[in-house]
């Protein structure tokens, strides 16, 4: 049986982020993901600065052979609306990248050891170790594997409803370079459009030779761990096929798209931060990223959630010198809770108005540059005043 440290279940960046971070501490790691790497992931796929920072990503190097489309701007609208809010700034305050690559880039500069391909059929707790499908043996387990992540349906049995869920579901394809004149969207400033009752959002985001077409919306906090009711034998949510079809109806109407523009969307559910929250503390065992629910409430956004959960599980692993106790490793949520709040916030926008007056009031404060600068991006979906990690130790 192979010994290690630590395993972690998700290569995404959570497990990635907290794999590189406890190889730098001179720790041995087993990264195990059910899926083969370079994989394809559902998201609009932008990182801010902040993230780039923590990751310590070199930009030069990044972008040789990868798309890192510079974000210098937002299109806002209201989805079946006739305006648009544009908003722009200095300089490039996120960065349009390709989730196959990003996540592939993170996972192999990790120096973790990985097994890939393989799904995780079996979690055993062996006295101080925790035993992976009978093969690999650690004293500490790391659930980073997304919202049905097999760690986290291990920690939280129960079926008792969980904080609001998202369902997206999202395109991205190849541009061919001779089309690219009929894609109006500019590939520095992605577009956003909100639905009228303000639970749920749909993007048209260009980078590089692609473009992103993506729709998601707040489900009914009823999906499960084990099995997740609103995904057909496709993956594709049940309850989204008929509005991102008309998102994109919208946008060719908009002239966003070109008419004969078709795909196939590709869908995903996933927790955010609020109560009432999973376990994600245990005896030898933490969740992170979206196996914790830790997305954004207001954006739905997870990769920076994702990455700085995975730095603070490493360093709670670190800190714990070997004792690996629940009470030991409770500094991590405490970590959390300061960093996330992981107290009750408005999802999306959802309750920002009442329902009865959301329709009429959304066209309005989207025309408010206050609104859709300071507040909808600065402060929701850009998060620009929170320093990276390191700047706040």
């Amino acid at each position: 049986m192979d010994t290690c440290d630590v395993v972690i279940v998700g290569g995404g960046p959570a497990g990635s982020s907290c794999a590189r971070a406890l190889r730098r501490a001179g720790l041995d790691v087993v990264v195990v993901d059910r899926s083969p790497f370079p994989r394809d992931k559902v998201c609009a796929g932008w990182i801010t600065p902040q993230v780039v920072d923590e990751l310590e990503i070199d930009c030069n190097d990044y972008r040789r052979g990868r798309t890192f489309q510079p974000i210098t701007g937002f299109r806002i609208g209201v989805i079946g609306g006739s305006r648009e809010t544009a908003t722009s700034y200095a300089g490039a305050v996120s960065f349009g990248i390709r989730r196959c690559e990003f996540d592939h880039y993170l996972l192999q500069r990790s120096g973790a050891r990985l097994r890939l391909g393989v799904p995780v059929s079996s979690l055993q707790r062996e006295g101080v170790h925790w035993v992976i499908d009978g093969c690999v043996k650690a004293p500490v387990l790391v659930g980073a594997g997304g919202h049905f992540c097999p760690v986290a349906a291990r920690m939280n049995p129960s079926r008792a409803p969980e904080a609001p869920v998202v369902a997206a579901q999202e395109a991205e394809f190849p541009i061919e370079r001779g089309d690219r004149e009929s894609w109006t969207t500019a590939p520095e400033m992605p577009e956003l459009y909100f639905c009228a009752d303000l639970k749920g959002y749909g993007w048209c985001f260009r980078k590089g030779g692609y473009i992103n077409v993506g729709f998601g919306r707040l489900d009914p906090p009823s999906l499960k761990l084990r099995r997740p009711p609103v995904a057909s034998r496709e993956g594709r949510p049940r309850s989204l096929p008929k509005a991102s079809a008309h998102f994109a109806d919208f946008l060719r109407a908009r002239g966003k798209i070109p008419p004969e523009a078709s795909w196939r969307w590709r869908g995903h559910a996933y927790l955010v931060s609020g109560p009432p929250r999973r376990r994600i503390v245990g005896d030898g065992v933490l969740l992170a990223g979206d196996a914790a629910g830790l997305a954004y409430p207001q954006s739905g956004e997870g990769i920076r959630p994702a990455i700085e959960s995975g730095l603070l599980a490493a360093s709670a692993i670190v800190a714990a010198d070997g004792t690996f106790t629940r009470e030991r490793l409770a500094v991590y949520e405490q970590q959390l809770r300061a960093r996330f709040g992981l107290d009750p916030r408005p999802p999306l926008l959802s309750t920002l108005v009442p329902p009865s007056v959301a329709s009429l009031a959304l066209p309005w404060l989207l025309r408010s540059r206050l609104f859709t600068r300071r507040l909808l991006l600065d402060r929701w979906f850009l998060h620009r005043s929170e320093a990276p990690l390191q700047e706040q130790s």
